[in-house]
């Protein structure tokens, strides 16, 4: 299974569906590719925060800084 497969089938893997043939397939690519495996448990920790309704204070000036950043970006087009 390459990177891309695997990223297609994440989806799978979170929600634990899909065939056991697939989940194995998922599972024997992340003991291999250590790049996965930090996606893996980065989206996981995502998905945990976003339901968990956490309000992170950002250190001063990192949010105007964060403002900025993505007000150029919008003004260069979305």
């Amino acid at each position: 299974m390459t990177c891309t497969e695997f990223l297609a089938l994440l989806d799978d893997l979170i929600d634990d569906e899909g065939s056991a043939e697939t989940r194995a397939e998922l599972q024997q690519h992340l003991h291999g590719c250590e790049h996965c495996e930090v996606t893996l448990n980065t989206t996981r920790k995502t998905i945990e925060i976003y339901r968990s309704h956490e309000i992170y204070d950002l250190p001063p000036g990192l949010r105007d800084r964060l403002h900025a950043a993505i007000m150029a970006r919008c003004k260069k087009g979305c």
